[in-house]
């Protein structure tokens, strides 16, 4: 039997792991929650690219179950026709993560798709465990469609988007609002290389979970801070039936030990009947969406996945 052949890395990519790989410090499941958000917020602006120009951002909050939600209004107009609204649920492993790590990308996203995107800041674990993140980013997204005062916007629909964590929390609140309906429909969504399930019965995480950002040792200490019940569809939405679910747009990364999850979850919605893209960052890693800065590549695959999604809105509102 011959060993699998070695996976694609993009040049920049090779160069970011050397780095990255060669690092003595405390990694991030050795910091404890607190000096890990410290340290991801400091790099934010090492890693990504600016927030750049947009006509407003502002600060807003939702009611939730725990007090209020924060939010922030990324937009490039000022003010706008009756449309849709993109919600976004930041990464982070339900450890980290905020307004603030994921303000470049959201602001990628307003312009890009010229519509008003709303970032959710929702409660993290340790402190908050299983199910507050998902309880609070249902109430928002809810919020979002019947609040049209608040936000300066009538809003039509609603697409829900968001990375990693935030691309369970995606599909967790789509599924949410598929058993009972919001004020607005849910026109599409957007998970980017989400968790669906348990991890380690998926082939990638085994040839891919040491080396590549992502590692066994991080993905163990998330799972110990969040605690998820994976016997139910808010721990593990994969096995929740995905029929009558919106429009999708999967986006995954070829190095990534959460890649089989991406695949399976475009499958599992493909055999529902759900009108499915799936797209794989071939040769990038896990984070690529926050990384457009170290790694130039990403942002080709940013603005690819947006443009699909672009095309899959004009023809959801049509």
């Amino acid at each position: 039997m011959t060993d699998a052949p070695a996976p694609h890395v993009r040049p920049d990519v090779a160069a970011f792991l050397t780095y990255l790989n060669a690092q003595t410090g405390p990694k991030t499941h050795e910091m404890g929650a607190v000096a890990a958000r410290q340290a991801m917020g400091a790099l934010r602006d090492l890693a990504d690219l600016p927030v750049g120009p947009l006509a407003e951002i502002r600060d807003l909050a939702a009611p939730g179950p725990a007090g209020d939600i924060p939010l922030r209004l990324f937009d490039a107009r000022t003010t706008r026709d009756p449309g849709p609204a993109v919600v976004y649920f930041h990464g982070g492993g339900f450890v980290f993560g905020d307004l603030d790590s994921h303000a470049p990308i959201c602001a990628e996203i307003a312009r890009t798709l010229d519509l008003p995107v709303i970032a959710v800041d929702y409660r993290l674990a340790p402190e908050n465990r299983w199910p507050a993140a998902p309880d609070d980013c249902e109430a928002a997204a809810r919020w979002v469609a019947g609040s049209p005062t608040a936000l300066g916007r009538e809003i039509t629909g609603l697409v829900l988007a968001g990375d990693s964590a935030g691309g369970a929390l995606t599909v967790i609140t789509a599924l949410a609002l598929r058993e009972k309906a919001a004020a607005v429909p849910v026109l599409a969504q957007f998970p980017i290389y989400p968790l669906v399930d348990k991890v380690d019965q998926f082939a990638s995480y085994h040839a891919l979970n040491k080396g590549y950002v992502l590692t066994a040792e991080s993905m163990d200490w998330f799972d110990d801070c969040y605690r998820a019940d994976l016997s139910h569809w808010r721990g593990a939405p994969l096995r929740a039936s995905q029929e009558g679910m919106p429009p999708t747009l999967v986006l995954t990364a070829g190095l990534d030990p959460l890649r089989d999850q991406g695949r399976a979850y475009a499958a599992a919605t493909c055999l529902a009947g759900v009108p499915t893209v799936y797209r794989e960052a071939v040769g990038t890693v896990h984070g690529f969406v926050c990384l457009r800065k170290l790694l130039p590549s990403a942002q080709q695959d940013v603005a690819g996945a947006l443009a699909v999604l672009k095309a899959m809105l004009a023809d959801a509102r049509a």
